[in-house]
């Protein structure tokens, strides 16, 4: 397999089981070009959205050097900004992509993941192994209760007392994430707690938003107090990671997360 490494990945700095593991994939170690490439529109970035506009032969291509480096080739999801959850059992090796923004699995060998370009991608795992699990969080996923949908679906295939805990991947920071009302609405309307999680913009109705601030809260709720990352900003980060909010043609970063067989 090739090594999560020659991808240019950030692996999680959490306290888990040897046998669970994970990695968010940077910009570097693929074949695509332009907009979708390294910084400067330099050829070599690692897109593996199918949906951002890149060429669909260059994203083939960086698919098959992720899956390289996989047990098997990732459960891709067609993500809406929602908070269902696919509860992967096998290793789909057809085209059915599960409109989904989270996924789980306890079965051995079996790849979860999910794309972002600076929304939070969440690892979950229980502290034993036996399951993990990614979600696709962004201020409208972590609103509908993503998340939360997560750390119950786990829990429902969980045997006996075992305590999950989640590490935060790269997202857009607070200081680049400017949002209007809606969204300090969205959250604040009756929770005093998140509005810890807003700092007023320059602009009467701006706030910007901590999503990670916002996901530790929604964690905590559901029970999940060890929660690490945090702090790698796609927006300011442009060598490393893509940013929608930075620029909107652009590619996507993966978050995969598998129990070794």
């Amino acid at each position: 397999m090739t090594n999560s490494r020659e991808l240019a990945a950030v692996v999680p700095d959490w306290r888990v089981p040897s046998r669970v593991r994970a990695f968010v994939t940077g910009r570097a170690g693929g074949v695509s070009t332009g907009a979708w490439g390294l910084d400067g529109d330099l050829p070599g970035g690692l897109n593996l959205g199918a949906r951002c506009g890149d060429d669909p032969a260059s994203v083939a291509a960086n698919r098959a050097r992720l899956s390289a480096a996989l047990p098997s080739p990732p459960r891709w999801l067609r993500q809406v900004h929602g908070a269902a959850v696919h509860v992967a059992v096998s290793d789909s090796r057809d085209d059915d992509e599960p409109v989904a923004d989270a996924a789980i699995t306890d079965r051995p060998g079996v790849v979860v993941a999910v794309l972002t370009a600076d929304c939070l991608p969440v690892f979950l795992t229980s502290r034993r192994g036996q399951i993990v699990g990614v979600a696709h969080a962004g201020w409208r996923g972590l609103a509908a209760g993503v998340l939360e949908r997560t750390v119950e679906a786990m829990r429902r295939r969980l045997t006996g007392d075992d305590s999950l805990q989640a590490w935060m991947g790269p997202a857009i920071g607070q200081a680049a994430f400017e949002v209007g009302d809606d969204v300090f609405e969205a959250f604040c309307r009756d929770d005093d707690e998140s509005r810890e999680s807003f700092l007023p913009g320059a602009r009467q109705g701006k706030w910007f938003a901590d999503l990670y601030l916002l996901a530790r809260i929604r964690l905590g709720r559901a029970g999940v107090h060890e929660v690490g990352g945090g702090g790698l900003c796609t927006w300011s980060d442009p060598a490393r990671f893509w940013s929608y909010r930075r620029r909107a043609e652009g590619g996507r970063m993966a978050s995969v997360i598998w129990i070794d067989t």
